[in-house]
């Protein structure tokens, strides 16, 4: 670390402290040439991959777009904005576990319609309109039809339970 009075790169740590809620910490420092003191921080540095668009570009994940995109697809529907909020972290800590460094729209695109689906299914459709660049009727109502027959699934009987014996 350099002093920044003087420029120099030894010094020493007179004191620590954790920040808020763990998100960094806070370092007093005195340089050994100058002896002035001064203050760094340090935080754990917040690594998501890259988005690789379809074109080919490259740009940096933004948890905004992600979020403000979900909130146009649910836009006028009953869902609540934590409810939101919990699909953003959670694609988020999804991206956090990647090894790779970068992520398709597609693979993206892919996780969000993932959590739409079971969050609102006209939202989802909304979303799968645009993300999947709907050309007609036809295929908006592909994917509606794909609902329905998803719906129609016969679930798994529950065990019963058998009742105790006195």
């Amino acid at each position: 670390m350099k002093c920044p009075f003087c420029g120099h790169s030894e010094d020493r740590v007179v004191d620590s402290r954790v920040g808020r809620d763990g998100e960094f910490i806070r370092r007093r420092r005195e340089c050994l040439k100058c002896h002035r003191r001064y203050t760094t921080y340090e935080y754990v540095e917040d690594v998501l991959p890259h988005v690789v668009k379809r074109d080919g570009r490259r740009e940096p994940f933004d948890r905004q777009k992600l979020r403000g995109s979900i909130l146009k697809a649910c836009e006028k529907r009953s869902v609540g904005v934590q409810a939101v909020d919990d699909v953003v972290a959670e694609i988020e800590a999804k991206l956090h576990e990647r090894a790779e460094k970068e992520i398709t729209s597609k693979e993206l695109g892919e996780l969000v319609m993932e959590h739409l689906q079971k969050l609102d299914q006209v939202a989802y459709v909304r979303f799968a309109s645009v993300y999947r660049q709907f050309k007609d009727i036809s295929q908006f109502m592909d994917e509606v039809k794909g609902l329905i027959k998803e719906g129609e699934k016969p679930k798994a009987a529950k065990p019963v339970k058998a009742a105790p014996r006195r």
